[in-house]
């Protein structure tokens, strides 16, 4: 029980060879002594959208993708991280479909927040929208029950489609928590070891707040689905972008949390030369965190980044990436627009694009994620210095696929043998086998041009030299044998 302190890789089911069964053959011919955190599997349940973060169910794995038995397979060798969309399920979903046939009679009725459990009559209040932190224009889909005829309104926090492709849940109905006990014991027999609660800010609503983290809430639920996993064996990780403080708060109670604010103080420091910001956020966040640079989104600006970046050097960062080739994720309520208008949510491209595909630029970005306390998760993509994929994005006419390219096991046997990803993996070979990495962190920086990280436990210790005028890094090291070393990353 517990989460290794070791770097894991995230990936969809499907993107590295095609499916489960080839993602293990690859694992293991090329990674089986890299990823020994573990191993998120970016959903594989059958899914109607959203490339498949619109589940029907997590009782089942995509056909295409493979079976239980391949994710079993999987988890011999490596912990595996699963998403849960707790917050909402797929409009295809068998359950939504018998509420869509019989309305308030369905046994799943109980599942779904139609408004009347929000608004009297359920008739909802302009004035309440305005409050809300929205994801799409309004929050809430209309749909024709068949055996009646009838309209019923029922909240969708998100969705491209009207009506959405993704329902939300009414996580205080017991037949939801049911349900949700029900998919966690899929969970601990399949031997998922971790599990993400996506988009789990949303899953309170409230006339009268913005419907997201609703405190003290939120609360309630967490200690709910806490309990019910630790009698699973099952670690948490809530999935949450919002202001820091939010992420603060969730730490406090005892939940690994997400460090969506590194990503962009780690580009801003490697594309500005300095470390000033950077230095000063490394000795103030909490240490319980999985670390990221890159993911299946996009690199976190805003809510993330609220009250801690200046709006004009923001749009200079934004810039900067856009001129490399990024797309953005705008932020939709003009509530939580800056005054200004910047409205930038999430930056969207490679990481590798975003340094200008400079090789040793990009290696002192995964250096410093690694000195960074916690877990580190590496993508997919990024594990290959992966450049943006224009033509998927614009095939799909979704902004996000610019960083989700599925590689083929010829693009793989290529993509490994390249010099930056031979670097890369010996770089995350030395944070998972040091032993100074299980000790006391501290940032020695100096100076504004450089960056300077310590680890040290028992008799061994590491130190990283970040050169942000050249972006040379070495590595220090002291062995258990008293040995010193010097490792050009």
């Amino acid at each position: 029980m517990g989460i290794k302190n070791k770097v894991q890789l995230i990936t969809y089911p499907d993107s590295l060879g095609g499916d489960l069964n080839t993602l293990h053959h690859v694992l293991n011919k090329h990674f089986s002594d890299v990823f020994e955190g573990g191993i998120h599997i970016l959903p594989p349940f059958p899914s109607s959208g959203d490339r498949g973060f619109a589940p029907l169910t997590y009782l089942e794995i995509e056909p295409s993708f493979g079976s239980w038995e391949d994710i079993k397979a999987i988890g011999e060798n490596y912990d595996i991280l699963v998403d849960l969309m707790v917050n909402h399920i797929s409009q295809q979903s068998s359950y939504f479909q018998d509420f869509l046939e019989k309305g308030r009679d369905s046994e799943y009725a109980d599942l779904f927040l139609t408004l009347d459990k929000i608004w009297p009559n359920g008739e909802p209040l302009q004035q309440d929208i305005e409050k809300m932190f929205l994801r799409r224009p309004l929050p809430y889909s209309t749909f024709a029950i068949r055996n009646s005829g009838k309209e019923e309104r029922v909240w969708t926090t998100f969705g491209k489609t009207d009506p959405s492709e993704q329902i939300d849940l009414d996580i205080g109905s017991e037949k939801t928590k049911e349900l949700l006990t029900r998919f966690f014991e899929n969970f601990q027999k399949n031997n998922i070891k971790i599990v993400r609660l996506d988009a789990v800010g949303y899953v309170i609503k409230k006339r009268g707040t913005s419907c997201f983290f609703v405190e003290p809430d939120i609360y309630s639920f967490l200690d709910w689905i806490m309990d019910m996993a630790k009698r699973m064996n099952i670690e948490l990780l809530p999935e949450v972008h919002s202001h820091y403080s939010i992420q603060h708060k969730l730490a406090e109670h005892g939940f690994w949390i997400y460090d969506f604010i590194l990503p962009y103080r780690v580009l801003e420091a490697l594309i500005n030369r300095s470390s000033e910001e950077l230095s000063e956020y490394l000795k103030s966040r909490p240490h319980k965190q999985f670390t990221l640079l890159d993911c299946h989104d996009g690199i976190p600006v805003k809510p993330d980044m609220d009250g801690l970046i200046d709006t004009n050097e923001a749009k200079n960062l934004v810039n900067h990436c856009v001129e490399r080739g990024a797309n953005l994720s705008l932020i939709v309520s003009d509530e939580h627009k800056d005054e200004d208008g910047f409205d930038v949510h999430q930056i969207r491209c490679t990481f590798y694009d975003a340094l200008d595909r400079n090789d040793d630029a990009y290696l002192a970005a995964r250096a410093i994620q690694f000195f960074t306390p916690g877990v580190p998760q590496v993508y997919y993509v990024g594990l290959f210095a992966g450049e943006n994929d224009y033509g998927l994005a614009n095939l799909t006419g979704e902004g996000r696929d610019i960083n989700r390219h599925n590689y083929s096991l010829d693009e793989i046997e290529l993509a490994v043998e390249k010099l930056i990803v031979q670097r890369l993996l010996k770089l995350i070979r030395f944070r998972n086998n040091h032993n100074a990495f299980n000790g006391k962190f501290s940032d020695i920086t100096a100076q504004s041009d450089e960056l300077k990280l310590s680890w040290q436990h028992e008799t061994t210790s590491c130190e990283l030299h970040v050169n942000l005028k050249n972006y040379n890094t070495t590595i220090f090291y002291v062995n258990e044998n008293g040995s010193t070393e010097l490792f050009i990353v």
